[in-house]
């Protein structure tokens, strides 16, 4: 079997490409960066290291790599052929290779091959597949639509493995944490004769979504802009910090008591306490070191109105239950500073140059919630006053 995979990096090539090779699948991988495309294509193989006692080595082989801004022709090829599509490539880019993937589907059809076809978005995003889906059929001809919903599925998944940001002299190798999960959308496949071994199959797949977004990805960012405040720069410093660790664990218990209130059905109280104290053990792994940069980076996009913080702050509100750790960590996200980083930048712009109650509601969507807006400026005075302090 052949898989098109849309996204060479570290998360594509550490984790997403490792299972589907893992699985008997050789891999094309798409990207626009020519050195490692260039490396795919000159070798057919790499190696991952898992950032773990022992540092265990698995090979990947059978791979080869399609550069879209050169050779967009040779990927409308690739996904006439084959048996999956995936991407790893951040949920901005989705848009970008949409009209690609639109391509390829009709090529795909025309040319007679009615073959049941999933595309999987593998993003940090609640939803993923379905959004690219939109994108996707946003560039198809109105006669191709109802040919594309017949043989084409979009299955949502909900993926989650730590690729912290490193440096190798070798283009290819990377090193990814020994934890991994990827769970697909059972209900929304094509063709459901393909399993991955290693995947999970859900028929109903958001619990299991927000329990990765509202845990694995707030903590994270949690611990970055609680340690960002205090001056560290690494992940791995900060939460050796007493104050930044008993941060993370008030947040989690909030978002725990969210999980359990709405999906009690699905995850016992047990099994979260269990999920989050696994989450915190990753935080803490001393093989892996990844900088506070990379992982509070985008902070506009994090404060989005569906995204990691005021989503669930919006939810427990409406509960009446505790929101107060991740209320304090939102007001830290305000001061988040990072040069490198033009969200960042802009935010900070924005701060210095509007109202900060209009800049709230610009960032979070909060427009109909003037108490949330005023807890959220509170909240960023505090937390000035905390690196004053």
């Amino acid at each position: 079997m052949r898989a098109v995979h849309f996204g060479a990096g570290n998360i594509g090539r550490g984790f997403i490409g490792e299972t589907l090779a893992d699985n008997g699948f050789s891999i094309d991988f798409v990207d626009v960066n020519s050195t490692i495309i260039d490396a795919l294509n000159e070798r057919g193989e790499y190696d991952i290291e898992l950032a773990a006692p022992g540092k265990k080595k698995i090979h990947v082989s059978n791979v080869d790599g399609i550069n879209n801004a050169k050779d967009p022709d040779k990927v409308v090829d690739a996904i006439k052929a084959t048996d999956t599509i995936t991407t790893a490539i951040g949920p901005k880019i989705l848009p970008i290779i949409a009209p690609l993937i639109a391509k390829g589907l009709t090529a795909r059809i025309n040319s007679g091959n009615t073959t049941p076809l999933d595309v999987i978005a593998c993003e940090n995003m609640i939803g993923g597949s379905q959004h690219l889906k939109d994108y996707v059929y946003s560039h198809l001809d109105a006669d191709m639509k109802p040919k594309v919903d017949k043989y084409i599925g979009f299955p949502n998944a909900a993926v989650d493995r730590i690729v912290p940001i490193q440096h190798n002299d070798d283009p290819l190798f990377v090193s990814v944490e020994d934890f991994k999960e990827w769970i697909i959308d059972e209900s929304q496949m094509k063709n459901k004769d393909i399993k991955l071994k290693g995947v999970g199959y859900a028929k109903d797949l958001e619990p299991y979504i927000e329990r990765k977004l509202f845990s694995v990805n707030t903590g994270h960012a949690t611990v970055a802009y609680t340690g960002k405040n205090l001056g560290y720069n690494t992940i791995g410093d900060a939460i050796k910090d007493p104050f930044v660790l008993k941060q993370v664990k008030r947040v989690l218990s909030e978002t725990r008591s969210l999980l359990y209130n709405k999906w009690n059905k699905e995850f016992t109280e047990k099994s979260l306490e269990d999920y989050h104290s696994k989450v915190l053990k990753r935080f803490q792994n001393p093989y892996i070191s990844d900088d506070i940069a990379r992982v509070g980076r985008t902070p506009i996009r994090k404060l989005g109105y569906d995204e990691r913080f005021i989503r669930p702050i919006r939810e427990l509100k409406e509960r009446n239950l505790d929101y107060s750790a991740l209320m304090e960590t939102v007001g830290r996200i305000y001061h988040f500073d990072e040069p490198k980083d033009a969200e960042s930048q802009k935010l900070q712009k924005m701060l210095k140059t509007e109202d900060l109650k209009q800049v709230i509601v610009e960032t979070t969507g909060l427009k109909d919630d003037p108490d949330l807006v005023d807890q959220i400026a509170k909240s960023y005075h505090d937390a000035d006053n905390d690196k004053k302090n």
